[in-house]
């Protein structure tokens, strides 16, 4: 795990977006990361709530995004999955 990026365990469930959104700290800067519902329905099945997926699968989403932020990837401090 990279020490420059940490994921307090803050996420939520954003109704309107359809999407859950959690802080990053990146090099003592906070960001924000967003997965959507179909996404994770994709990934994970339908058997719960997006919010719960996100719980569930916390530590590979991470990974995840971990590895984007490394390469650079985001707009505005916002880092989402294609």
């Amino acid at each position: 795990m990279n020490q420059a990026i940490q994921f307090p365990d803050r996420e939520e469930w954003d109704d309107a977006a359809k999407v859950v959104r959690f802080p990053v700290m990146v090099n003592g800067m906070l960001a924000e990361c967003v997965i959507s519902d179909a996404l994770l329905y994709r990934r994970y099945g339908h058997n719960a709530q997006p919010i719960s997926l996100f719980q569930n699968n916390r530590w590979d989403i991470e990974e995840e995004f971990e590895a984007l932020i490394a390469q650079g990837h985001g707009v505005d401090s916002v880092y989402s999955l294609p």
